[in-house]
């Protein structure tokens, strides 16, 4: 229960910072880049009259229904929450910051920002295994089937969706989606692997025995135990290795700092930890 609730509060978090990129950055300077998001932003500007939430809460039912046959209940749940959340928390922006104008005169900064923004939103709701709806789902179809990264199969689905804005909106914010959608799926895939990233710790220790109970009982972590042969003095000791995140890491060192300050530690980043308390293998 608490392990869903926090899941489902990082992607409201993730929603709101979708929400915030694309009303005060992207849309004020008719940047679609990429996303149902973009879509709107060009049904709006030929139909002032669509508000863009609306817009995107339409499409988003009908590629949730598809997201949730091929993909399957518990991605399409989350996926509901947050698209409808998206969609929600742009419409209350519209009511509350009616005719939003551009920020400022540089239209690259503010993409760059909104950009940014939207970026990290949307890796922190995947990283949830859901999505911002929209073409998200379709990037998720293809990461599922082709094993394709997020970020590039984001990429390849909001093309064409660039290719309108620059119709519709001019070369100049044509070329300024272009580089918003490739910066996006860059700024997601570097999210999803920070939020992803295990240090494997080695410990050679004369407290072993407490360290394993500190792992066990206290991060709630497991450990492996082998035994190796110094070199140096020929005599063998007993080296535990653990997977832990990076707070749980900061624990371990500080307990081992404190019961033996001459301990031997070794420690390696892990991108990816599946199985056994860690990510499910898709």
């Amino acid at each position: 229960m608490k392990k869903n609730l926090k899941s489902f509060l990082l992607i409201l978090l993730g929603g709101l910072l979708v929400a915030v990129g694309t009303y005060f950055f992207l849309a004020p300077n008719h940047i679609a880049a990429g996303g149902i998001s973009g879509v709107a932003i060009i049904i709006n500007s030929i139909f002032p009259a669509i508000p863009i939430g609306a817009s995107m809460m339409g499409m988003e039912i009908i590629l949730f229904i598809i997201g949730m046959m091929v993909i399957g209940p518990v991605f399409g749940g989350k996926t509901v929450f947050c698209s409808f959340s998206i969609s929600g928390m742009v419409l209350l922006l519209e009511k509350t910051f009616p005719n939003i104008k551009p920020l400022g005169s540089d239209v690259l900064v503010q993409l760059i920002f909104g950009i940014l923004i939207c970026g990290l939103g949307m890796g922190m709701v995947f990283n949830q295994n859901a999505s911002t709806g929209g073409t998200d789902i379709i990037a998720k179809i293809i990461n599922k089937y082709f094993r394709i990264s997020i970020g590039k199969s984001l990429l390849a689905s909001d093309i064409t969706i660039t290719i309108a804005a620059t119709a519709v909106f001019g070369i100049d914010k044509g070329f300024y989606a272009i580089l918003g959608v490739i910066i996006t799926a860059t700024v997601i895939d570097k999210v999803i692997a920070s939020l992803n990233t295990y240090k494997q710790v080695a410990i050679i220790s004369t407290e072993g025995k407490h360290i394993k109970n500190y792992i066990v009982d206290e991060l709630e972590r497991s450990a492996t135990i082998y035994y190796a042969k110094g070199a140096y003095h020929n005599n063998e000791r007993e080296v535990i290795t653990t997977i832990v995140d990076r707070k749980q890491f900061l624990k371990l060192k500080d307990y081992i700092r404190d019961i033996d300050n001459r301990a031997f530690i070794t420690v390696n980043e892990v991108n990816e930890v599946l199985g056994e308390g860690f990510a499910e293998i898709m």
